[in-house]
């Protein structure tokens, strides 16, 4: 040790020339280390969303939570159980014991939500799993709050304006939005004048999914090529 520190002092030129050199090297490999240096510490887990609109807290539970509770409930290397269910959407997150291979434990929650989607109300949109994310991943949540607008109008300006914009920025994986509400188109029918006009309430729901779907139009030829004719879906937005 004495030996080392009399050379440093002799060569405290290079000594200072090293450790400058190190200096700078360091804070280039500071600037291109990832983010997320340190390890994982919570625990692997499945997300499941369901969205279910016009239900109400209580339905979603009974009908949504429930079910895909049950369905999933016995997954192999399950530790932890747990549900949340609000307005119109379903989240239930299983909490698997360390060391369990992610990728294959949402193959079998996959494979068992795959038997309990047609046990869902049919106003129930079909569960879908959340990406696997890092617990440091979400960094940021943004409420939305207008005087002078719908909440329809909220969602539209966050699905099709603030929801672009963030994700354009380097870096963003995803954006989620919660509380939405989407456009929508309501048909009230009295059965009264369906009674009166003859009208069954099938041949109301079967008008009404036929005048919103996506149907070939066929094309019209001209002299120098072919035209396609389209329908768009009446709820896409303008």
């Amino acid at each position: 040790m004495r030996g080392l520190i009399e050379i440093s002092l002799r060569l405290r030129v290079a000594v200072v020339a090293l450790a400058l050199v190190l200096l700078v090297g360091g804070i280039g490999v500071i600037q291109r280390s990832p983010l997320d240096v340190f390890p994982e510490f919570a625990p692997p887990l499945v997300e499941i969303q369901t969205e279910a609109p016009g239900l109400s807290t209580a339905e979603v539970e009974i009908l949504v939570s429930t079910p895909i509770e049950n369905a999933v409930n016995g997954v192999i290397g399950l530790k932890t159980l747990r549900s949340k269910s609000v307005l119109g959407l379903s989240s239930v997150v299983l909490i698997f014991e360390p060391g369990v291979d992610l990728m294959r434990s949402r193959q079998l929650v996959q494979e068992r939500l795959a038997i309990a989607t047609p046990q869902l109300p049919a106003v129930s949109r079909p569960p879908v799993i959340l990406s696997p994310l890092s617990s440091t991943s979400r960094v940021m949540k943004i409420g939305l709050s207008a005087k002078d607008m719908t909440q329809v109008e909220l969602s539209t300006l966050a699905r099709w304006t603030i929801r672009p914009r963030l994700m354009a920025v380097p870096g963003v994986a995803n954006v989620a939005i919660w509380g939405q509400r989407d456009r929508q188109f309501q048909i009230l029918a009295d059965p009264n004048r369906l009674r009166d006009l003859r009208i069954t309430l099938d041949e109301v729901v079967r008008v009404s999914r036929d005048a919103v779907t996506p149907a070939a139009g066929g094309f019209i030829d001209t002299p120098n090529q072919r035209l396609a004719i389209t329908h768009p879906p009446a709820h896409q937005p303008t």
